[in-house]
């Protein structure tokens, strides 16, 4: 029995002496937390989508309260509700946040393109995009197998003949879609603007118009016609200056092959 108290003794002593300095060790150490953190998180919507430029909810809400040059209006998925609530929060003035959806740039369905080979292996644009660019003539593309829809967290994005589409009223801008999109055919656009590029085939015209019918020929009439200089033909491709544009369509009106669009980007969240 002795043997066994010998034994026991020491080991309880130094389990007791190591609690002992792991409680003062973290008292000592402790990192203090700003108390506005817990409700500034809170307001956060927990998308977790780093639209706001930052690591994360968690990363936004400790660039808030460390930083009081930090907008608090960079939540695109909370939108305006979530600015407001983190202006009370922290006691501050915030702007109005600039919504955003995704769009796609790519017109090349089922009507418009035809498919180079058949192709059989994982259903996933990511495996799809490793074999020779993917099945479709364009390269550059939807591959059409939704790795945007399976990852957008509001089941905004679907694949109607072979192209990716998005729900407008749904789409709270997040950004993963752009993220995940292999071909990189995704961007977020404001809400208020009108006009979109649904191409984005950078090779030369000729080429272009033996894979897809609806692709952008590079032809630069829209610049002509543009009564803003808002648009401009980059790599064969036309892209829209957002800043400059007013949508007023006329580009859209004058595109020889119809890839640029006037559609109504607006959408309505509580």
């Amino acid at each position: 029995m002795n043997e066994i108290l010998i034994a026991v003794i020491p080991v309880v002593i130094i389990g007791v002496l190591c609690a002992a300095v792991l409680v003062i060790a973290s008292k000592v150490m402790a990192v203090k937390e700003d108390e506005r953190f817990p409700a500034v998180r809170d307001c956060l919507p927990g998308a977790n989508c780093g639209a706001c430029g930052f690591a994360g909810c968690d990363g936004y809400a400790k660039a808030l309260c460390e930083n009081p040059d930090t907008p608090a209006n960079l939540c695109i998925p909370g939108a305006d509700s979530v600015a407001k609530q983190l202006g009370e929060v922290l006691g501050v003035e915030v702007g109005e946040v600039v919504e955003q959806v995704a769009v796609v740039h790519c017109s090349g369905d089922c009507q418009h393109t035809k498919d180079k080979v058949v192709y059989s292996g994982i259903e996933t644009c990511a495996a799809a995009k490793m074999l020779y660019g993917g099945k479709g003539s364009c390269t550059y593309g939807c591959l059409g197998l939704g790795d945007c829809a399976a990852a957008c967290p509001q089941n905004a994005i679907f694949v109607k003949d072979g192209v990716a589409q998005v729900y407008t009223c749904d789409c709270i801008g997040c950004g993963i879609c752009v993220k995940t999109c292999p071909n990189h055919l995704i961007s977020l656009v404001p809400d208020t603007k009108k006009v979109i590029v649904a191409c984005s085939n950078r090779d030369k015209g000729a080429v272009t118009r033996k894979v897809c019918s609806a692709g952008c020929i590079g032809c630069k009439k829209c610049e002509r016609v543009c009564p803003d200089g808002a648009i401009k033909v980059v790599d064969n491709v036309a892209v829209i200056d957002y800043e400059k544009c007013s949508g007023c369509g006329t580009c859209a009106e004058n595109c020889t092959t119809k890839c640029i669009k006037v559609e109504d980007l607006s959408v309505k969240r509580q």
